[in-house]
């Protein structure tokens, strides 16, 4: 099959694109024919080394796919050949990745794409809306009724959030640039600035009076001392960005407030978080709710150049749909 991976850490152009033999599906695995990747933040962590996870080289990067079901390994249930599935965890904790024309998946780790959904659009957003779905309810604790402040909301992680927070009753705040605030209001966010306004403090505390129940950072700016002083008693502070960040931690205040700050990757997810996860996901695919603002398609020989232009930050809002059918 033909692959995008590296051979040892290094910068983006050190990805190969090449033949490597098929994966064989072991027990309670499944054979996926993919139609489908996409490149995250966390995959140039990986491919770099900044973030430490058990690899072997060759190592084929990228966590999502979405494609159909080619062969069941022994013991697995569930799937069928020519079944549509997606999955956002490959790529790291052992397990090669997605940027290639064939995968072997935990089956635990797969879940069918509902009829209609359209692949492109599903591979765009099933790793930004885990994880941002994971951050407001299983580790923010987000209920129904409360305030959540989105900060950098015009991005793939935090769109998402503006999307679920609102789908599940919650009045979302966001910040992002000023030319996303119609996305944002768009997706449900009650009220918006930006987060380049001189007295942005101000106007959030004008928004939520008596402050705002959790925040959830999707930009790594993790302005700690910003976000403590809008929250309400027994706010809570999710922190999942910033893999360099460094801010101070206002403790006096925190700690007045029964205040929390938890930090949150996605990449120690369990099995059964990832899942429940997809479920929300896969109800909200259905009704066309999770949908990427853009998605630009390209073939999956241009991985590397995916990855040196995601580290460039030229995708804001965009993301890059790899396809393997297009380098034919």
């Amino acid at each position: 099959m033909k692959a995008a991976f590296i051979e040892r850490f290094g910068p983006a152009e050190s990805i190969r694109f090449a033949s490597l033999p098929d994966p064989e599906p072991g027990p309670m695995e499944v054979l996926v024919d993919i139609g489908a990747t996409t490149v995250n933040p966390v995959d140039t962590f990986i491919r770099s080394g900044a973030w430490r996870t058990p690899v072997t080289f060759p190592f084929v990067v990228g966590r999502d796919l979405v494609g159909t079901v080619a062969a069941v390994g022994a013991g697995t249930a569930g799937f069928s050949v020519g079944d549509r599935v997606w999955c956002n965890s490959l790529g790291h904790g052992g397990r090669q990745g997605a940027a290639a024309e064939r995968a072997a998946v935990p089956a635990d780790r797969l879940y069918h794409l509902p009829d209609g959904v359209p692949p492109e659009q599903a591979v765009a957003v099933v790793h930004p809306a885990a994880t941002a779905y994971l951050a407001l309810f299983t580790h923010g604790a987000l209920r129904p009724g409360e305030t959540v402040l989105v900060v950098g909301a015009g991005g793939n992680v935090g769109s998402a959030a503006v999307t679920l927070a609102a789908e599940a009753g919650a009045r979302v705040l966001a910040t992002a640039r000023a030319e996303d605030e119609e996305h944002c209001r768009a997706l449900g966010a009650e009220g918006f600035a930006d987060y380049r306004a001189p007295d942005l403090a101000d106007r959030l505390r004008a928004a939520a009076p008596h402050g705002v129940d959790l925040v959830v950072d999707a930009a790594g700016r993790n302005d700690l001392e910003g976000a403590v002083d809008l929250l309400a008693l027994r706010g809570r502070v999710v922190v999942l960005a910033g893999l360099d960040s460094r801010p101070l931690l206002p403790v006096g205040p925190l700690y007045l407030k029964d205040g929390t700050v938890t930090g949150f990757v996605i990449s120690r997810a369990t099995v059964a978080e990832l899942a429940e996860a997809a479920r929300a996901l896969n109800r909200l695919l259905v009704r066309g709710r999770l949908r990427a603002r853009e998605v630009e398609e390209r073939p999956l020989s241009t991985m590397a150049e995916a990855h040196a232009r995601l580290e460039r930050g030229e995708l804001h809002g965009r993301r890059l749909v790899l396809r393997p059918a297009l380098d034919t």
